[in-house]
């Protein structure tokens, strides 16, 4: 699809990964409702602001008496608890699943009326993870959740294929930014992962990788779980 001319809503814009894909989608052209929780945080210039909590179906439906004319939804907003399965909150669990998999299908039923408006010239970008492929210690209900999602990012695709609306996965290790401040891991550039999510959804890309975790991860799928798991084989 065309970025020029798009009207986009980003949600999570108001830092890390959304605001530089708000930002970028502005530097191409786009309109860009930047979606957050507290549109005092949104500092972005040129995006319009727009308050929208995507765990709250009531603040889901009056973003969407606000913004209208989507042509573009970007599913950014995400967090992750720390929670662990076994000995982590079974309330912070809930909040993994009900953000990233729930908040997700919640943003997306809303807006699809909107996005069938441009037939052949709409999109949905969903922020995933190599997580969604793989669980490193520590990250399980967080892995659950964007598991599910990746399941319902294929299922939306074929769901909206109909009304001629595309939808790319986004799929990267740890990126730069709050969500991921205390891993000491190597990090990806958010202004470059931003980059590549929108020239794959400028090419029409069902999926893209940004970096070689995350293309090393989906490789591996084929040799089975001992493979990627090989300590607890």
């Amino acid at each position: 699809m065309d970025i020029a001319g798009a009207t986009a809503l980003v949600t999570g814009a108001n830092r890390g990964l959304g605001r530089h894909i708000a930002q970028q989608l502005i530097e191409r052209g786009a309109t860009v409702y930047a979606g957050a929780r507290n549109i005092d945080a949104i500092d972005l210039p040129g995006a319009i602001p727009v308050r929208i909590d995507i765990t709250d179906e009531a603040s889901i439906a009056a973003a969407g008496e606000l913004v209208h004319g989507v042509t573009l939804l970007v599913n950014n907003a995400g967090i992750a608890t720390g929670a662990t399965f076994l000995d982590g909150s079974i309330a912070d669990i809930r909040r993994d699943m009900d953000t990233n998999y729930y908040g997700t299908l919640a943003v997306t039923r809303a807006f699809a009326p909107q996005l069938a408006l441009a037939p052949g010239r709409s999109g949905v970008l969903n922020v995933l993870s190599v997580l969604s492929w793989y669980t490193l210690a520590g990250f399980g209900p967080y892995s659950a959740s964007k598991s599910a999602t990746w399941s319902l990012t294929n299922a939306l695709r074929n769901e909206l294929a109909p009304q001629g609306t595309q939808v790319t996965a986004l799929h990267v290790a740890f990126v730069d930014t709050d969500m991921a401040r205390q891993v000491t891991a190597p990090k990806a550039d958010p202004a470059d992962v931003a980059r590549q999510a929108l020239d794959g959804v400028q090419a029409g890309l069902e999926e893209v990788l940004a970096d070689d975790v995350s293309r090393r991860v989906q490789a591996g799928l084929a040799a089975g779980v001992r493979a990627l798991y090989p300590k607890a084989a």
